[in-house]
């Protein structure tokens, strides 16, 4: 409780942007939100719950993906093939036009994230990632493959003040798609 409280504080510019830019994409009365929670897992076992980190950017690419799976005809998109998380220590702020992490770090595999949609009109997916170095993540992203590299399309990235991890610490990433009807 106090390493989140203090995560916080020191982080608050970061946090303040993610939610002063705001949150959403929205389609005349649809709206899309996309939210990343963290939980950072100590290789001693003690998890520190870090709550929500950030809450942005669903991409242009991912827009259009889930475009081409209404549209069959377009090709082998599927939608539901977005649960690979990844992450990185770059630093330079979402855009709608990012295709990939700044600079992605970790694992070469992207975590394979346990999917759910429990909640009225939201899409959960959770991934852990495990660490081998001392690294600061400060960026994350929701992926349609394990693979990077060709052929993979990037559905949400999300820039948050660092999270320090060493060896064998790992990072259990939440993200939250909200999709909320209207007309």
């Amino acid at each position: 409780m106090i390493e989140r409280l203090l995560y916080k504080l020191k982080n608050w510019r970061a946090i303040w942007r993610a939610f002063y830019l705001g949150s959403a994409v929205k389609f005349n009365d649809l709206t899309m939100r996309g939210e990343l929670s963290a939980k950072v897992i100590r290789k001693n076992g003690r998890q520190i719950n870090l709550g929500v980190i950030g809450r942005r950017v669903v991409t242009t690419a991912g827009v259009n993906f889930l475009r081409d799976d209404f549209n069959a005809a377009a090709g082998g998109a599927d939608i539901t093939n977005f649960k690979f998380h990844d992450s990185g220590t770059g630093v330079v702020a979402e855009a709608v036009g990012d295709v990939d992490l700044g600079t992605p770090a970790g694992p070469t595999t992207r975590a394979t994230g346990t999917q759910s949609g429990g909640v009225s009109k939201q899409y959960v997916t959770v991934g852990t990632i495990s660490y081998t170095g001392t690294l600061a993540i400060t960026e994350h992203g929701i992926f349609n493959q394990a693979a990077r590299g060709a052929g993979s399309t990037l559905w949400d990235r999300t820039v948050f003040a660092a999270i320090n991890v060493v060896n064998l610490d790992s990072i259990q990433f939440t993200y939250t798609l909200t999709i909320n009807d209207g007309g």
